[in-house]
């Protein structure tokens, strides 16, 4: 108590300092002493108060103590009044046996003579029970129904409870009710008919509906009483449980099967789409169905019967059954695209299950695969295997047909520009571009391997169209009248190589994702080089087509008959005037020679052709060294040849004019094109002069 004291008085100057910091708080001293007082007053209030309901409390369960020491004795001699009353009546219901048998028999007479009425009517209470079904009225029915087997079961239960031993009682009371299992056997055929036809009923007829689904209620009702029952009696009726309402999911379930595969209506025999009809009727049949169910049926069922998940699943299990059904079949390459773009995209779309018709019931994203990985992958595969040898198939067809148009009398179709060209990159890249859209429909990835299927074939497909264009050029040659137009399709052949190539940029473009490009690019061979080749082989048998067309004629300058007179070179320009009006129809880039490049080559021949009309042979060095600085790969043999075409020049001076210029400084333009170096000068040609 002292410790405490001192606190106190600690506390206390401490809040008195506080209180008289300055001088001015002295004048309300007595204001604080009034306020301390009126605190000090309040807690010893508090206090007392505290302490008075302490004792209170304590006061009253003392009180109760005692009851409860009072109600504990007068207990204990009550119990021993009841022991001893209880050992002295022990005799005395020994000799009641009697009167106890007697309640039991007078209990089971009561029992029957209530239940005797009902005893005497059944057959009446069957026959219009019977009538009700025929007339469609299922819940009267069932009312009747259950008023029978109530009688029969109250009877063999009394029965079980008198003597479960006695089967001979049993059997007499189960047959003389023995047409009661019939007329719930019956009125079960028309409640699952009904449940058949339930998407239906629910349109035209819901009261039915509902009537079929109460009756359900009641029997899983009597069902859960009866099997109570049995826990305490071990006593079950006959026919129970019914479990009708396990019965009307499997009738369900059953049904959403049927209903699936019955919408197949055609045969790839009858009738190639018949796969992609069959899937479009699912789709169809399977969302209108879940509609009905989501806005009528579940009205039509209490809500512990989940009835719309439990239909969700029924066609989702029939339709994933199914899909495992055709997967399993031996189906050709589109019906398998067809297959998976239904199962892949078609299915989780708004078209089907992404329908907001039926959100939110139904989210895609919690619904399982309806086809295995496995069997997805499996399916690819056979895809792809089948697509390989489609598109050989196709590309050689398409080469046979582009071989027979090599032959025809009537020259090329020409595009647009006037090019000529033939169908072949056409028809080969519209069968890739329909491959690849329907590819893109099932998945990113099988887009991709369609594409580089389609490049690598392209590629074989190329070194075929070369060995082709080889041996078309061959057959020529054995009999240059046939074909007729073989010029015309030859420059085609050529213009279809630059088609091929802007064509394969083009596809990789719109097919090929920029992050796999490099990767495809690189794994696939060169097409360029081929189709270079092709272009370029094309490209010499026009040229050689026109020197084999000019040889005659070539052959016949610098010969006598030339000097004398002759047209030769009147032929020779008509002729390469001819075809130069052939090779104007080439594309860039194969144009080179045949076009732009053509002025430089002309401006070669004017030189050569000055040297050779110069008429003052003082002047010839002069000319042909500026010849020669124009064109520094011209050769000594070049140059003797064309003195020597002249007529008038000896030999002394020609060796002199060579001598003078091999002497003199010659230094080329870095960006000139050697011409000369690829004319090879003929060792007889001054001696045809002497012909």
């Amino acid at each position: 108590m002292k410790e405490t004291d001192r606190e106190a008085v600690a506390t206390a100057v401490q809040r008195v300092a506080g209180m008289l910091q300055r001088p001015d708080q002295l004048d309300k001293v007595e204001q604080y002493r009034r306020r301390e007082a009126r605190k000090k007053a309040s807690v010893e209030a508090r206090l007392k108060a505290a302490i008075q309901s302490q004792l209170d409390g304590v006061r009253t369960g003392l009180s109760q103590l005692h009851s409860a020491l009072n109600d504990v004795t007068d207990i204990q001699r009550s119990l021993a009044d009841v022991s001893r009353d209880w050992r002295q009546s022990i005799n005395t219901v020994e000799s009641l046996k009697d009167v106890k048998d007697a309640v039991v028999r007078h209990s089971q007479l009561a029992a029957a003579v209530e239940n005797l009425k009902n005893i005497f009517s059944v057959p009446e209470i069957v026959r219009e029970t019977q009538d009700l079904i025929e007339q469609g009225a299922l819940l009267q029915a069932h009312r009747k129904l259950m008023d029978l087997e109530c009688s029969r079961d109250g009877l063999m239960y009394e029965q079980y409870r008198m003597d479960s031993g006695n089967t001979r009682d049993m059997t007499l009371i189960h047959g003389y009710f023995g047409s009661t299992q019939g007329l719930s056997d019956e009125l079960a055929k028309q409640l699952w008919m009904v449940l058949q036809r339930s998407l239906v009923t629910v349109r035209r007829d819901p009261t039915l509906l509902v009537s079929v689904v109460r009756i359900i209620e009641r029997e899983e009702k009597i069902d859960r009483r009866i099997l109570d029952r049995k826990k305490q009696t071990g006593f079950v009726p006959p026919g129970r449980p019914k479990n009708w309402k396990e019965k009307m999911f499997a009738i369900l379930d059953r049904t959403v099967t049927t209903r699936i595969e019955g919408t197949q209506a055609d045969t790839r025999e009858s009738d190639k789409m018949w796969l992609v009809r069959h899937l479009e009727i699912i789709r169809k049949y399977v969302l209108d169905d879940l509609i009905v169910a989501k806005n009528l049926m579940v009205q039509c069922f209490p809500p512990h019967y989940e009835i719309f998940r439990n239909l969700l699943s029924m066609y989702h299990q029939a339709l994933s059954t199914r899909m495992q059904e055709l997967a399993s079949e031996d189906l050709e390459a589109n019906e398998i695209v067809s297959l998976l773009t239904w199962v892949l995209n078609t299915y989780t779309s708004a078209e089907m299950m992404g329908n907001a018709e039926l959100a939110p019931e139904v989210d895609v994203s919690t619904l399982e695969p309806l086809l295995s990985p496995d069997v997805v992958s499996e399916l690819l595969d056979t895809y792809m295997s089948t697509l390989t040898s489609n598109i050989i198939a196709w590309l050689r067809k398409a080469l046979e047909t582009d071989k027979k148009d090599w032959l025809k009398e009537t020259e090329p179709e020409a595009d647009q520009d006037g090019y000529y060209q033939t169908t072949l990159p056409a028809i080969v890249f519209q069968m890739f571009e329909q491959n690849l859209q329907v590819a893109a429909q099932i998945s990113e990835d099988l887009k991709t391997k369609v594409l580089v299927l389609c490049l690598q074939q392209m590629n074989s497909f190329l070194s075929r169209y070369k060995d082709e264009t080889q041996s078309y050029k061959e057959q020529h040659l054995r009999d240059r009248q046939h074909p007729h137009c073989y010029v015309q399709y030859v420059i085609a052949i050529i213009n279809n190589c630059q088609t091929f190539k802007e064509s394969i940029v083009s596809l990789k473009r719109k097919y090929l994702k920029s992050d796999v490009e490099a990767g495809v690019s690189l794994s696939q061979p060169s097409m360029d080089g081929i189709l270079d080749a092709i272009a370029k082989e094309g490209c010499g048998s026009l040229l050689e087509e026109v020197f084999l067309d000019l040889e005659q004629h070539l052959s016949e300058l610098m010969t006598r008959k030339w000097l004398l007179g002759s047209n030769a070179v009147d032929t020779i320009c008509v002729t390469v005037e001819d075809y130069f009006n052939d090779f104007a129809k080439i594309k860039k880039p194969y144009k080179k020679g045949f076009g732009e490049d053509a002025d430089g080559y002309c401006d070669t021949i004017t030189a050569v052709a000055e040297v050779i009309k110069l008429t003052d042979p003082s002047l010839l060095y002069l000319e042909v060294s500026t010849l020669v600085s124009k064109y520094p790969d011209i050769r000594d043999d070049h140059i003797g040849a064309l003195l020597a075409m002249r007529g008038d020049t000896s030999r002394d001076m020609k060796q002199t004019i060579i001598e003078t210029l091999e002497q003199g400084p010659t230094q080329a333009n870095p960006n000139y094109v050697p011409i000369f170096k690829e004319i090879v000068v003929p060792s007889l040609n001054v001696a045809k002069l002497l012909k």
